[in-house]
């Protein structure tokens, strides 16, 4: 996904990190996930030579991009990343007692681009530009370099804050992507193929696109501003010189720019932003209710007046949707006086909007329309197996990053030998971790954490998430019939 690829991967579902390509059912063009900007190209608006210049309010349009680029480019930065990575050419050499030799690992660099959104030094990016690093290092567009710390990522929305021990420092300015429209005007500012502070200019294309295949959560703003790699995490400013976007993918058949990139709304991404900063993790709505898009056959049947709209297929016991009277079979029309166009945008409104928070709905049931209150429920939480990957920066982050844990059922605990049947268990732990570096083991079967009792994951998740950077997990573990303590301090 960012500029100065690491390594080109061609996959068929997901992205992955550092330019790769990836190939969409719903897109005929190659997505090269790696958002970004060119050079100084103005395409098809004829600002150079003597041709005649259109004014925006009441300013010509080239003076007006002038202003807005000097104004913006000293709050956008270049990220260089470093993550370490296996050899998978590596063939594994029998050792005895059945050991075999770790794959040799290896540095790959990447770097893309990112915007100061806080006099204090903290910074919006996207998750792919950091994701898994080892080292951060963040270049102002003044030259200064500083040190980079991960503060927290969120792939289902491609959004990453980094954070750099700074002050006073300039600062991009919100702006509001939901009074974006199809033709305004848009710069796109970052690092392309590692030219610092390129500025490129053109138009919205298109909003509310999602199928990219980039993240969970989409609901892209398209725009024809040349975007190469190195702009992932760049700003997409309107011409006022206001944030709108976070630069994040391109579509394009050899890599390059073709006038189709895609950028995180400034709403979506501030808001994942937030979150993080607040509790290292993205708080999301949830509906309680599966859906799918109206196709026209299913318009058809279920008597819609338009092909649109989100029909509800399931609908989950207790959640917000069976509270608010939903049933299999509604279709959801509008959200709080918004037309839905598809499932895809009825998730995102509902993942964004506050817990708590009530909202209407209207619905068509059996060809009749009914209005219904969605009172907002936090999605659950889900069990991410794999963490942060450990580094100078994401080692920071918690004391226990880079370890993944899992519930020890029979069949896992044949699989790995452990003295117990149940519990939770360390199945993996990130090289150069604090974990590691404390002396957790794969194996180790956890029995507590700050001596309050672990049986299952979802205890153990509840106890680690309060815990700061800085503060001690003590963990008591059961490794192979041997209890002991592991204390892992955060730095």
């Amino acid at each position: 996904m960012i500029g100065w690829p690491r390594q080109f991967e061609k996959l068929r579902t997901r992205s992955c990190t550092k330019g790769v390509f990836v190939n969409s059912s719903r897109l005929t063009l190659q997505m090269v996930v790696w958002g970004v900007l060119s050079s100084l190209l103005v395409p098809g608006l004829g600002l150079a030579g003597s041709q005649q210049v259109p004014a925006v309010n009441g300013q010509d349009l080239q003076s007006q991009v002038k202003g807005t680029a000097t104004k913006v480019i000293p709050a956008v930065v270049s990220i260089a990343s470093t993550v370490m990575v296996r050899d998978q050419a590596f063939s594994d050499e029998a050792l005895p007692f059945g050991l075999f030799k770790e794959p040799p690992s290896r540095r790959q660099y990447g770097q893309g681009s990112g915007v100061i959104v806080s006099p204090d030094g903290y910074i919006i990016t996207n998750n792919h530009v950091v994701a898994d690093a080892v080292d951060v290092e963040v270049i102002l567009a003044d030259r200064r370099q500083y040190k980079g710390k991960v503060v927290a990522t969120d792939p289902k929305t491609d959004v990453a804050v980094v954070k750099i021990q700074a002050s006073n420092l300039p600062t991009a300015t919100w702006g509001d992507s939901s009074h974006l429209a199809v033709g305004d005007f848009v710069l796109a500012i970052g690092n392309p193929l590692g030219l610092s502070r390129t500025v490129t200019f053109g138009i919205v294309s298109a909003v509310g696109r999602a199928d990219v295949g980039v993240a969970d959560f989409e609901d892209f703003i398209q725009t024809d501003a040349p975007i190469n790699p190195g702009n992932s995490g760049g700003a997409l400013v309107n011409i006022q010189g206001e944030l709108i976007g976070i630069n994040t993918a391109i579509a394009s058949p050899t890599g390059g720019s073709v006038g189709v990139g895609f950028a995180i709304p400034s709403n979506m991404a501030r808001a994942a932003m937030q979150s993080l900063m607040k509790t290292g993790r993205v708080v999301r709505g949830f509906l309680g209710a599966s859906t799918q898009d109206v196709s026209p056959p299913l318009g058809k049947i279920l008597r819609l007046p338009d092909v649109k709209g989100a029909i509800v297929t399931d609908v989950q016991s207790k959640g917000s949707a069976e509270r608010a009277g939903l049933k299999r079979g509604d279709v959801v029309v509008r959200f709080d006086g918004r037309d839905i166009m598809d499932s895809g945008q009825l998730r995102n409104l509902v993942a964004q909007s506050p817990i708590g928070s009530k909202h209407r709905l209207d619905l068509i049931r059996e060809g009749k329309l009914y209005q219904a209150d969605l009172v907002i429920q936090e999605a659950p939480r889900e069990r991410v197996k794999k963490s942060q990957a450990a580094s100078s920066a994401a080692s920071t982050a918690h004391p226990l990053s880079g370890v993944v844990f899992d519930d020890v059922t029979a069949p896992l605990a044949r699989q790995m030998d452990l003295p117990v049947n149940n519990g939770v268990v360390v199945t993996d732990i990130e090289e150069g971790s604090l974990a590691e570096a404390s002396g957790l083991q794969p194996g180790d079967v956890v029995l507590e954490l700050n001596r309050q009792h672990v049986n299952s994951f979802s205890i153990l998740q509840r106890l680690a998430d309060p815990l700061k950077p800085t503060d001690l997990a003590l963990l008591l573990v059961n490794r192979q019939g041997n209890i002991m303590y592991i204390p892992i301090q955060g730095e």
